[in-house]
């Protein structure tokens, strides 16, 4: 069973290191979407909402939200970004009935990265669920 949760932050940054337009100082308003995967416990939860927001906002959200995120990430790609959101929230998630399973960051209404634990170990995974 997967279980989903989604945030907005906003932020500036520029791509040092592409040539084009990106590499100029340009501002998103981010989505962000934390999927879990896992069985529900006793009390029927795969993780209380509250306890996955919590941990998302103080860990990802706050960091980011109104920030240059080239002061935190290095060639801040909606790719790396999501490795940095990935790392900070892995073992915080983790629990006997479930793990992180996907990250997806939009920088556009359009246009997102899904990062999921297959790419983490190095497997292709499925894409397919919106």
């Amino acid at each position: 069973m997967l279980l989903r949760k989604e945030f907005t932050f906003d932020a500036a940054h520029n791509l040092v290191q592409y040539h084009g337009k990106c590499e100029a100082l340009h501002g998103h308003t981010y989505r962000l979407a934390v999927v879990l995967e896992g069985t529900p416990d006793a009390e029927g939860m795969i993780l209380d909402f509250c306890e996955l927001s919590a941990a998302v906002r103080e860990r990802v959200v706050s960091r980011l939200d109104h920030t240059y995120i080239n002061d935190i990430i290095p060639q801040p790609t909606a790719e790396n970004i999501s490795q940095w959101i990935w790392d900070q929230i892995e073992a915080p998630l983790s629990r006997s009935n479930c793990r992180l399973h996907e990250v997806w960051l939009w920088e556009t209404a359009t246009s997102c990265v899904v990062l999921s634990a297959s790419d983490r170990t190095g497997r292709m995974g499925d894409r397919g669920r919106p």
